[in-house]
């Protein structure tokens, strides 16, 4: 029960502290509902208005049963409810589904009956007695009606209604009585006309719902005994129509307890106190709304017990750095000063962080997912303090960065995001299991400081080495993406990610080969005006799996090019001979000869040479050189 009792303990620590602009922490004994109907009555309960707002997002008082209500016979909200709910005229205007007026009039009647009633609760229980509210919705063409008197399922012709647009349509036809209601009363010594947003009625509905349970019992996570004991556990944790829930035992029936416990509720297996469910349950869902990564079903979520911001494991440095994931960031020069420089800005975000947040704070990560509609299963959970957390991410950031080009405005020194990984290994079209289970893998790699998976990375090579297969501008992404993983892979080889002339290791210069290869026949289709791919970018599949026989292919594919920049550019192609010779030189024993398969570590130096060919551009207005950028 440790992840309920953080979530508790989140609540408590925030609940009044949230964020300038972040929602409210919704209080115990409420749920969140979308409305689509305003109706204002006075403070006596008469009709004022009514209007259609669309879908809104509304705080509602709800019952333990209400806020997880399924079924045939669902049981009604206290205040705000449905049509088919609150209207007693319902069934008189041809509702096409069961009214529950007479449920929905009696937990309204008990509650303004009891010591906790609210003038607002009464107006409302005063209007919906007069048994009026489907024809003042009809009069005010906000619900409608047929020439027989009963309310339309389809609207034929144009100018469909707002009502129709905002309901869920079921075989074609859409029940106006699935339309939500909130409701505005009008006082005259209050302000606030807005239900939904009245403290005082909100704690009044919280101390009468509190009056009305009876279930005593050992509260696992308290340690204590509580007077309330949940019955039912909230859902709608991920979206408004999430219907998993974490904590579900309803076989009252079957095989589940039997010969283990001495009831058929669950609360022996599992007693949670109702006050603590409601809150880590609340805190959970506003967590996830916040600051949570979503792909689907997936969810996974990371914060502070004590409120503090923390750096989010699922984005990448970019987002790190500059606090949004999308700002445009400027060239970066490939020099020898580039790691040194994104090491100075990573540490100089990483003290942020530990300034707000103690070495000793509790650091949640928890990651949710579910294979049904109907049950949510916990996929990952880690436990940290703020030092530990911080350093693990810290080494990630630092140990996986290298120079991303991710589009024509973002392009940073740093590691990439789990899902960017995932499309690198598996393609932009994986499905969105795979997507799943790849960024679940990975996420041990950040959180735990575990090994990056062997087969990820072999994956993400061969797709960077099969350029021809892809686009120009994904395959730019995934290459920078592929020479962060394999140098954080391989952090003790102590890659840099600017050019080491001094590493002699057959692979790497065999990339530096290829990058040379590449820039003298590019520039040389650029002075002869012609625009097609070089040799060296469609062999690069053949050269990573037999680099010495497809060499010989590219060396002799260039000699046109050669020819060609040594009668018109004569100093660059004696610049390129040059450098060719010292890399060729570089090479030790029979490496040069050997045919055997390169690793990813012939794409680093094939990058970094290439960088220094053809540095980026330092500013959107640079002069176009003589030599141009590929």
């Amino acid at each position: 029960m440790s992840w309920i009792q953080k979530l508790y303990e989140t609540y408590e620590a925030c609940r009044g502290h949230e964020p300038e602009g972040s929602e409210k922490l919704l209080p115990v004994s409420h749920a969140q509902q979308q409305a689509h109907i305003e109706i204002t009555v006075d403070a006596n309960g008469n009709f004022v208005s009514a209007s259609i707002i669309g879908k809104q997002e509304t705080v509602i008082p709800a019952t333990e049963n209400s806020a997880g209500r399924v079924g045939i016979k669902p049981p009604p909200h206290p205040l705000c409810d449905k049509v088919q709910y609150c209207a007693a005229d319902y069934p008189a205007y041809g509702g096409g589904k069961p009214s529950f007026y007479k449920e929905y009039e009696a937990q309204l009647a008990d509650w303004c009956a009891s010591a906790f009633s609210h003038p607002k609760a009464d107006a409302v229980l005063a209007y919906v007695r007069k048994h009026s509210l489907v024809a003042d919705l009809v009069r005010e063409r906000v619900l409608f009606a047929g020439a027989d008197g009963k309310l339309l399922t389809r609207w034929e012709g144009e100018g469909q209604p707002e009502v129709f647009k905002v309901l869920t349509a079921k075989s074609g036809e859409r029940d106006q009585g699935d339309a939500f209601i909130r409701w505005h009363v009008r006082e005259p010594n209050s302000l606030c006309t807005a239900a939904w947003e009245d403290a005082g009625l909100q704690e009044a509905w919280v101390k009468f719902d509190a009056s009305n349970k009876a279930s005593r019992g050992l509260c696992m996570v308290t340690g204590n005994p509580q007077a309330n004991l949940a019955l039912s556990h909230p859902k709608r944790l991920r979206h408004a129509g999430d219907g998993a829930k974490l904590i579900s035992a309803n076989d009252s029936s079957g095989f589940t307890f039997r010969g283990r416990f001495t009831d058929d509720t669950g609360q022996q297996a599992c007693g949670v106190g109702y006050e603590v469910t409601q809150k880590a349950h609340n805190v959970l869902r506003w967590l996830i709304q916040r600051q949570a990564y979503r792909n689907g079903d997936q969810v996974i979520v990371s914060w502070a017990v004590g409120g503090a911001p923390i750096p989010d494991p699922c984005r990448d440095s970019l987002y790190l750095l500059a606090g949004v994931s999308a700002v445009p960031a400027p060239f970066v020069a490939a020099d020898a000063d580039a790691g040194q420089a994104f090491s100075t800005r990573l540490n100089l975000a990483m003290k942020g962080y530990r300034a707000q947040l103690g070495p000793t704070d509790d650091i949640v990560v928890m990651g949710l997912d579910s294979a049904t509609p109907g049950r949510m299963a916990i996929t990952y959970y880690r436990e940290l303090t703020g030092s530990e957390f911080l350093t693990r991410i810290e080494h990630w950031h630092a140990a996986y960065a290298w120079h991303q080009n991710f589009g024509k405005d973002k392009h940073f020194i740093g590691a990439p995001a789990p899902h960017d990984i995932a499309e690198a290994a598996y393609g932009r079209r994986l499905d969105d299991k795979l997507k799943r289970a790849t960024v679940e893998r990975l996420l041990p790699c950040i959180v735990d400081g575990q090994p990056l998976p062997r087969d990820l990375l072999e994956s993400t090579v061969r797709r960077a080495a099969n350029r021809v297969g892809l686009a120009h501008w994904e395959w730019e992404k995934f290459l920078g993406i592929v020479c962060g993983l394999y140098r954080g892979a391989f952090n003790n080889g102590g890659y840099k990610m600017a050019l080491e002339t001094d590493r002699r290791s057959r692979d790497y210069l065999y990339g530096r080969l290829l990058a040379v290869a590449e820039r003298i026949e590019g520039y040389s289709l650029y002075v002869g005006g012609e625009s097609r791919d070089t040799t060296a970018a469609k062999l690069m599949q053949r050269f990573a799996d037999r680099p010495a026989s497809t060499w010989r292919t590219i060396e002799l594919a260039l000699a046109p090019a050669k020819s060609r920049l040594r009668a018109r550019r004569a100093g660059f192609m004696h610049e390129m001979d040059k450098l060719h010779d010292e890399i060729v030189a570089t090479f030790e024993g029979d490496d040069f000869t050997d045919d055997s398969k390169l690793s990813g570590e012939f794409l680093l130096g094939y990058h970094c040479q290439r960088r220094v060919l053809s540095p980026p551009k330092t500013a959107p207005d640079t002069a176009e050189q003589d030599q141009p950028n590929e």
